[in-house]
């Protein structure tokens, strides 16, 4: 059912918006409130109220030693230098808990175990988004969530595992993209092949791709080439 506010109805206890900004006039303002938050995304630009950031920051920051935040990233973030500071920066701003993952995740923000965001897929540049506030649905997505959680790594301890490859990562992208044969790009980098093709595993392995196509196409969408 469409309401007179434009927004999509799935019964009193789902509501659909279309697009972000849309997303943040009807949610936004519970991020001044909001004691415990939890969020999954896939890359830095995913989430429009980590975008605008700065317009509520400091209720957040008065209720800095009250504010939970946790937040689980795709570990293909950190091979951009910029994004990997970034995220550092956040953690410290906030004192947020900040996990990587290998694994996919479905973009999800949870408010106070009392609110939950999904994510739709990107249809036309615009996505949809689904607010959640049925109590056993809210709860099936915690679940959700904290098993990646668990089983997510830290980021200081996943950021110092890709620092290295993080330097290669540029050239070994736009090599894998041209096609070239290992035994010449492990030339042109002034690395042995077995060193090559061990990187090459270590950055698939950092973007969560099981195949070197795979990984070609997750560095786009991350940016990265």
């Amino acid at each position: 059912m469409r309401t007179n506010d434009g927004l999509t109805r799935a019964g009193d206890a789902v509501t659909v918006v279309q697009g972000e900004e849309e997303l943040f006039r009807r949610v936004g303002h519970l991020f001044a409130t909001v004691t415990d938050l939890a969020c999954a995304a896939n890359d830095l630009a995913t989430w429009v109220a980590d975008r605008r950031s700065d317009e509520v920051p400091e209720p957040a920051e008065r209720r800095a030693g009250d504010l939970r935040i946790r937040k689980i990233y795709r570990s293909g973030v950190l091979l951009d230098s910029v994004s990997a500071q970034e995220l550092a920066r956040r953690r410290d701003r906030f004192g947020a808990q900040i996990r990587i993952t290998t694994e996919d995740l479905n973009e999800t923000i949870i408010m106070d175990g009392r609110v939950v965001i999904l994510a739709g897929d990107l249809i036309a540049g615009q996505r949809g988004y689904s607010v959640i506030t049925q109590p056993e649905t809210v709860q099936g997505v915690i679940s959700l969530y904290e098993t990646a959680w668990r089983s997510a790594t830290d980021l200081a301890v996943f950021d110092a595992r890709v620092s290295e490859i993080r330097q290669l990562a540029p050239a070994v992208l736009d090599l894998l993209g041209s096609g070239v044969k290992d035994e010449a790009a492990a030339r042109s980098l002034g690395l042995g092949v077995r060193t090559y093709r061990r990187r090459v595993a270590e950055l698939m392995a950092a973007l969560g791709a099981e195949s070197r196509f795979q990984a070609g196409v997750r560095a786009r969408e991350l940016g990265l080439v």
